[in-house]
């Protein structure tokens, strides 16, 4: 592209709004509150341009100064992220990604979450395919034999994952798993960031998910893509894997993972 076009089609950034919100990404969970030197030296601004940029923040609700020098964030970004947290919920930032996966791939997607002892489908969106997808929305499934459900367990506490495991290997088939098989199965999902799975618990299904992390690195969801056995190659799946990774991980953005 020409560079000179290139530049026209840019966004020009109003530099003392990009600084200011510069200041605010300074914050962390781990940093909730820094000295004026310490936003010096994260933002590389001189000490006075930091002094007053901060005084319109704090001005505006954006910061709090704690002490003589040191700030916080202030309580309009909790209002701010209350209306993100309203208008942005797992299933409505799930949507478009979901509907793209599934024109993309003609296969159907889903999304699920922890339901007590299994995993319930929050959303699905139906593919191109001639294999419809039985689950719906509000169905449930076992945790240790899926795809989804594996992401899901893989990432839970230790004692959790103990008891669906102890649970499971009693029920009848198809739910019913080998223990030390699933273990070693769930450490690869932790080594890997997903599941296949080429026998689904739906005679001639297969599957393969990912987890959607939110802010405090918590597993909230899997999304995953589900079709029939024979369009589960080897080579079909790193194609699906790849725009299903793309996919998790943009959510999990959006669910503010840091």
């Amino acid at each position: 592209m020409d560079q000179s076009k290139k530049k026209k089609t840019e966004v020009q950034l109003v530099d003392a709004v990009a600084k200011a919100l510069e200041i605010l990404d300074c914050f962390s969970k781990h940093e909730t509150e820094l000295s004026l030197n310490q936003l010096c030296e994260k933002t590389g601004l001189y000490k006075s341009r930091v002094h007053r940029l901060c005084g319109t923040l704090i001005a505006t609700g954006y910061l709090v100064k704690t002490s003589r020098s040191n700030y916080r964030l202030g309580p309009k970004l909790m209002v701010l992220g209350k209306v993100y947290e309203n208008t942005n919920s797992l299933r409505s930032i799930a949507e478009p990604f979901m509907k793209q996966l599934s024109t993309e791939t003609g296969q159907s997607t889903a999304l699920f979450v922890v339901d007590g002892m299994q995993c319930i489908c929050m959303a699905r969106e139906v593919g191109s395919g001639r294999l419809v997808y039985s689950i719906s929305e509000g169905d449930n499934m076992a945790l240790a034999p899926t795809a989804s459900g594996r992401v899901l367990l893989a990432y839970a506490e230790k004692e959790f994952i103990e008891k669906v495991l102890s649970d499971a290997a009693t029920l009848p088939a198809p739910d019913a798993i080998d223990i030390e098989e699933t273990r070693q199965a769930l450490e690869t999902i932790r080594k890997t960031g997903f599941a296949i799975n080429k026998k689904g618990i739906e005679e001639g299904t297969a599957a393969i998910a990912a987890p959607i992390f939110d802010f405090d690195r918590n597993v909230a969801a899997a999304l995953a893509i589900v079709g029939p056995e024979h369009r589960f190659s080897d080579n079909q799946c790193d194609e699906m894997l790849s725009s299903l990774l793309a996919a998790a991980n943009e959510m999990s953005r959006l669910m503010g993972e840091s």
